[in-house]
């Protein structure tokens, strides 16, 4: 299969106003976007658009609307003058009984050379709004691509918007990476990173890393809500959704090489 999956760590690292740091296992699913509706098929605990043991479903990225996500992906591209990928992937968090957490998905286009054509970070919060960071390529499969984009989309409610994002990552292949730190006035403040491993996407491998999902997402949430906690208690400030995004539940913009 195209399609694989990936074994990893993602950790977080806050400087201010509280200090922390933590970490936890997961697994993601690399999307060959042409080929997984066959691939589902010869797989009894994956299915597209239908309740599994582990699932995706057309609804959690892209358009969110159903549309499914080459067709949504060649559209939207083609806003930024990118033409047709030859290939495309989606890295993402699948359902696991039903159950999604996905902060970060990331999409891969390619020409016909395999060469990167564009990247797009896709940024979720918990209000049901979504912001894709797109950055255009002249082609490459450069191993350690930095880009960097002014922060448009809320996301914490304890990061305010004055705020620079710089990303790190990469075309996938046996390895992924990538990582965001956020800056104010050239200071960095906060960081997230995601690395795995590759492994062939097999009903053995999803049910192995199945029986340690619903541990790994109680432990992120709880440690969300403990840090959060904490930065209350030091005194650290809430901020709400800023009044010109509250009524806006997608946006797009784009990142800049460094």
């Amino acid at each position: 299969m195209t399609s694989q999956l990936y074994v990893g760590q993602v950790a977080h690292a806050r400087k201010q106003p509280v200090e922390y740091r933590f970490a936890y296992r997961t697994f993601s699913l690399k999307v060959d976007l042409d080929e997984i509706a066959q691939e589902s098929q010869k797989l009894r605990w994956l299915s597209l658009n239908r309740f599994n043991l582990v699932s995706l479903n057309y609804k959690d990225h892209g358009a969110r609307d159903g549309t499914p996500w080459r067709q949504w992906l060649d559209g939207f591209l083609a806003q930024y003058g990118i033409e047709r990928p030859a290939r495309a992937e989606l890295i993402c968090y699948p359902r696991v009984l039903g159950y999604s957490f996905n902060p970060l998905s990331m999409w891969y286009a390619y020409d016909a050379n395999n060469q990167l054509l564009a990247i797009i970070g896709e940024v979720s919060n918990t209000f049901g709004q979504w912001h894709h960071y797109v950055l255009k390529l002249a082609g490459g499969t450069a191993k350690d691509i930095q880009a960097q984009a002014q922060k448009v989309f809320h996301v914490s409610p304890f990061i305010d918007m004055d705020a620079r994002y710089h990303f790190r990552f990469g075309a996938p292949a046996e390895k992924v990476f990538t990582s965001i730190r956020e800056t104010r006035d050239g200071v960095e403040f906060f960081s997230a990173s995601e690395a795995g491993r590759v492994l062939d996407l097999t009903d053995r491998h999803l049910i192995k890393q199945v029986g340690f999902a619903p541990f790994s997402m109680l432990k992120v949430i709880a440690l969300i809500h403990w840090w959060a906690l904490k930065i209350v208690l030091k005194g650290g400030k809430f901020h709400r959704t800023p009044k010109h995004l509250e009524a806006v539940q997608y946006s797009h913009s784009e990142m800049t090489l460094c």
